[in-house]
């Protein structure tokens, strides 16, 4: 089980992670929750914390709060996606971020969707020092993703537990989607709505996949990206049926996808092969061989800063 948990991966891939985490930490405060801020609006009264909440304690929301809250979070996140001060920045936009949620979800409605993405936010400072493309394997960093992965399954599973809790088979059975398509489905939803017996098969499909989701740790690895793409698909789905996102679970999931592949500061150097720098790199007018173009990124602590060019 501990060989499981701290199953070694590329540092570059936790680079990629981590840049894409803080990053949709401040898309999300800018575009996907930005009316957490209203909150301070609300009569005091009428925050009931959830129970991390009451048991810290928490302040109730006030205008300088959820402000502070806001701009040292945005400032924070963007710092941290450089990879600079993984630990200092990571636990300052961990603890921020929990907080900022708490505000968000103590007036009545909780977002399961959040899960995996506070859980990634918890583990990204333990994982040590990375840089984009470095192939070198970390444990420490095999453990963040892991468990970022189990938080991001059991949002699954115990989706399907509370159905079966709240709803039981009349869940399965009922209208549920038919609820949903009548409150805010697209002309898609309308027209699969008009198959017969379409949308009941729909919500045994869906209770089928929740609780089967933990399959995806014993798949081998080419089944498990392509199970994961499924994951994908059926948000894209539900998307544009019933105009549901669920964007920070789809963040957490990039847990299990190879992102050390993914190097945008690599690409921008090579689409800048043409200019003065790129003759620099193949070696100049005498044609010796490049050197750079596919070096991994050097930056001490820094995962973002490129290597230094080889002078001819």
């Amino acid at each position: 089980m501990t060989r499981w948990l701290t199953e070694a991966v590329p540092r570059g891939r936790v680079a990629a992670f981590r840049t894409l985490v803080y990053l949709f930490v401040a898309a999300d405060l800018v575009f996907f929750t930005p009316w957490v801020r209203a909150r301070a609006s609300v009569p005091g009264d009428l925050y009931q914390p959830l129970l991390v909440g009451r048991v810290l304690p928490l302040p109730a929301p006030t205008p300088a709060l959820v402000g502070v809250v806001f701009w040292a979070l945005l400032a924070l996140a963007l710092l941290a996606a450089t990879g600079r001060a993984h630990r200092l920045l990571g636990w300052s936009v961990f603890a921020l971020y929990l907080e900022w949620m708490i505000i968000a979800m103590s007036y009545g409605k909780v977002d399961h969707d959040r899960f995996g993405l506070l859980v990634a936010l918890a583990a990204l400072p333990t994982a040590g020092r990375a840089r984009h493309g470095d192939p070198t394997r970390t444990e420490a960093g095999g453990w963040a993703l892991r468990v970022t992965q189990i938080a991001v399954i059991c949002t699954y599973f115990l989706a399907a537990f509370a159905k079966f809790r709240f709803g039981g088979l009349d869940w399965a059975t009922g209208s549920v989607l038919a609820k949903a398509i009548i409150r805010r489905g697209t002309d898609l939803a309308d027209l699969i709505a008009g198959v017969p017996h379409l949308l009941l098969v729909a919500q045994f499909g869906i209770l089928a996949f929740e609780l089967l989701s933990p399959v995806v740790f014993v798949l081998p690895a080419r089944a498990r990206l392509a199970t994961v793409g499924f994951f994908y698909s059926f948000h894209l789905v539900t998307m544009a049926t019933i105009t549901i996102s669920f964007a920070p679970h789809l963040v957490a999931m990039a847990s299990f996808l190879p992102l050390e592949r993914v190097r945008p500061v690599a690409w921008l150097r090579r689409l800048g092969g043409g200019g003065p720098a790129g003759r620099l790199r193949r070696g100049g007018p005498a044609g010796r061989p490049g050197q750079l173009d596919d070096q991994p990124l050097a930056a001490a602590g820094d995962d973002l800063r490129p290597a230094p060019l080889h002078q001819p």
